[in-house]
């Protein structure tokens, strides 16, 4: 029975990468619809492989290896892939600026090697989470595709925004910008709890704004990832 019970964690972390596979598929196919869903999907998998090897006590370096080479699909492939196929889709062209957000699958693979070997890290990051740029892009993307005449749709149309952003992103995986976890534990700095807490309630101010308002369901975690990152850049820069 332990024996079984210790490949748990690493069966919820593969569950990741099935959904980060199947949301590439749909992503050529242009269904946004699905794909996205799937990311979050990567996203509640990738939260809960640790959450069950902490409750299990069957952390392994099998696991960890697994992890990132599971994100590195989901929250790496996946949203380079949907801001590539959303470009071709909203300019109708080939132009070489397309490819330009492929370049963040690159730098998501550099983020999670340097996270793996970094002894910073265990509890907070040094730049931007994977998933975090990852439900970014995937937001985006399917927000630009559903609600064709809003004002993101138009700047998608360009040839400029997408690559614009795709850089500002690779650039935020690698930085050394401290950002804040959400691994809520007993005895951690009263500062960092403020923020976490500070973070959760401005989530939910998010959620009844898009609700309240009848707005798309996808800006909550478009505005939410956006949020997340100018908190932490803030409280970089004044040494918060």
């Amino acid at each position: 029975m332990k024996r079984i019970i210790k490949f748990i964690p690493d069966f919820i972390t593969s569950m990741n990468l099935v959904c980060g596979i199947v949301g590439v598929v749909f992503t050529f196919k242009g269904r946004f619809d699905i794909a996205f869903p799937l990311m979050l999907a990567a996203a509640v998998f990738d939260f809960c492989d640790g959450l069950a090897a902490r409750a299990l006590d069957a952390y392994s370096d099998l696991g960890r290896e697994l992890d990132s080479l599971c994100d590195m699909v989901s929250f790496g492939v996946l949203p380079s892939v949907m801001l590539y196929q959303l470009m071709r889709i909203c300019t109708y062209s080939e132009s070489v600026l397309c490819y330009v957000p492929l370049f963040i699958a690159v730098f998501s693979g550099l983020r999670l090697a340097k996270f793996n070997v970094d002894e910073r890290q265990h509890e907070n990051f040094l730049g931007m989470a994977t998933p975090i740029g990852a439900i970014l892009c995937g937001s985006l993307a399917y927000f630009v595709a559903y609600e064709p005449d809003s004002f993101l749709s138009a700047w998608a149309s360009g040839l400029v925004f997408i690559p614009l952003l795709s850089v500002i992103l690779c650039a935020l995986l690698v930085c050394e910008i401290p950002m804040f976890s959400m691994k809520f534990k007993r005895g951690q700095d009263k500062v960092l709890l403020r923020k976490r807490i500070y973070f959760a309630i401005n989530v939910l101010l998010i959620v009844g704004i898009v609700v309240a308002l009848g707005l798309n369901w996808s800006l909550v975690g478009l505005l939410t990832s956006v949020f997340y990152v100018f908190m932490n850049v803030v409280y970089a820069l004044f040494k918060i």
